[in-house]
C-alpha cells in the first residue's frame, strides 16, 4: 500500500510540474502556482522542471519496490 501511494504521488509531481513548465514557455508571465513566489523566470522553470524529474524518479522506484515484492507484473 505504501510504495501504491507514492507512486501515485510520483505520477501527480510529474502532472503538476509538466503542467507548469508547459505554461510558463507558453506564456512566460503565467507562473501557476508558483506564481506567489516571485521568482524569476528561470527560477520557476527549474522548479518546475525539478519537480517531474523528482515525480519521475518516485514513481519508478516506488514501482520497482512494489515490483521486487510482487505486488506488481
Amino acid at each position: 500500500m505504501k510504495f501504491d501511494v507514492l507512486q501515485i504521488l510520483g505520477a501527480v509531481l510529474v502532472v503538476i510540474g509538466g503542467q507548469g513548465a508547459i505554461r510558463l514557455l507558453i506564456d512566460h508571465d503565467n507562473t501557476g502556482l508558483l506564481g506567489g513566489l516571485g521568482a524569476p523566470f528561470t527560477v520557476t522553470l527549474i522548479t518546475y522542471l525539478t519537480a517531474v524529474l523528482f515525480g519521475v524518479i518516485l514513481a519508478g522506484w516506488a514501482h520497482d519496490r512494489a515490483k521486487a515484492l510482487g505486488r506488481r507484473k
